[in-house]
């Protein structure tokens, strides 16, 4: 299997194993073929996001079954038209480009997805 690789042209790092997230629950942001929503952006949510995101029919912040929801500060994988939706609506949570695939760049630029890696 060939390494996945970031946006900043690295190996794909881990975005959260706690909880577990990405895909294929591996913790990465992997993509692959079954991926229709490419989950490829690792961003750390925050309360607007999970509003904004709950608001649209995606409730990340309500437990269910094995999911614990997400809390502000958690990190995630997005769908990268989630991401760009929530920019567009000025509620896009900040990116941690080292854990976020390259297949991203097919959809937003390096570019935009810099503008919101200021996290603590």
């Amino acid at each position: 299997m060939t390494e996945s690789i970031n946006v900043l042209g690295g190996k794909l790092e881990t975005c959260c194993t706690s909880p577990i997230t990405g895909f294929y629950r591996d913790g990465k942001c992997e993509t692959g073929p079954q991926d229709l929503g490419v989950h490829v952006v690792c961003a750390q949510v925050t309360e607007e996001f999970l509003a904004f995101t709950k608001s649209n029919g995606n409730d990340l912040s309500t437990p269910s079954f094995s999911f614990p929801g997400l809390k502000p500060g958690d990190r995630w994988c997005l769908c990268v038209s989630r991401w760009q939706e929530a920019v567009d609506r000025g509620v896009a949570p900040p990116v941690i480009l080292a854990a976020t695939h390259a297949s991203a760049l097919k959809f937003v630029t390096l570019e935009q997805l810099s503008k919101y890696t200021d996290i603590s």
